[in-house]
């Protein structure tokens, strides 16, 4: 994996790295919200790894993943012999592998409060993601409104809010950029692809995240790709 800016600890980092063999295994860039969240976290943290691209819904999707694993699900961290399925369990895995990396806010409160927002997101606003799928090539602006999608808008703006009421204006969700925004990452993009209207303070907050270096090879990674997948690419009415 090669990223554009190089930390101080680089010689170590890739040590640790080579040691435990980190591969993380992701699905498509233009699709994947899940596999966007780790693989933004760890570009963004510096932390070296062998990337495994399976594009997904083809015939090979299933039994190729479960080479790796009988989750059958991706994104999947391979670190040694050790394997990690579920993002929020790869990012929790690499913030106390790699502990200086700071992943999580340092202040334990707002640590707490990021991990919460991390979960909600993690096990809700399943009609936004019904509703507005990912496809960050595509344009749907203006579709996608359903009441249950609006009203899932409506709470992660407030999430926003709160946060960066706390955080500044200029900031990231917590100051620094951390798990929380590459979590929320993929919900940029939906905003971005269904062309959904923010505040200015959180459209600013979303331009952020979107031009940050890691988040920007990852769009371009989605750009890159020649796979297509219709039910995803096709917005129905």
């Amino acid at each position: 994996m090669q990223t554009t800016e190089l930390d101080p600890t680089l010689s170590e980092t890739l040590d640790r790295a080579g040691k435990a063999g980190l591969t993380l295994v992701i699905g498509n860039k233009n699709y994947s919200t899940w596999s966007m969240r780790p693989w933004v976290a760890m570009t963004a943290f510096n932390i070296p790894f062998k990337e495994v691209r399976i594009p997904l819904d083809t015939p090979d999707t299933a039994s190729l993943i479960a080479k790796f694993s009988a989750s059958g699900r991706v994104p999947l961290l391979l670190a040694g012999e050790t394997v990690i399925w579920d993002s929020l369990a790869i990012c929790e895995y690499l913030a106390e592998q790699f502990r200086e990396k700071n992943m999580w806010p340092l202040d334990v409160v707002k640590r707490a409060h990021a991990r919460s927002i991390c979960a909600e997101m993690h096990a809700g606003f399943n009609d936004l993601r019904q509703a507005m799928w990912m496809n960050i090539r595509a344009n749907f602006h203006g579709k996608g409104r359903t009441p249950g999608a609006q009203g899932d808008i409506g709470r992660v703006c407030e999430i926003w809010e709160d946060c960066m009421a706390e955080s500044g204006p200029n900031d990231f969700l917590f100051g620094d950029f951390s798990i929380a925004d590459a979590y929320y990452a993929p919900v940029v993009m939906r905003f971005r692809t269904y062309g959904v209207s923010l505040a200015p303070a959180l459209q600013a907050y979303a331009d952020r995240v979107a031009a940050h270096p890691a988040v920007a090879l990852w769009i371009a990674g989605a750009l890159a790709e020649t796979e297509t997948a219709p039910r995803y690419d096709i917005y129905p009415g």
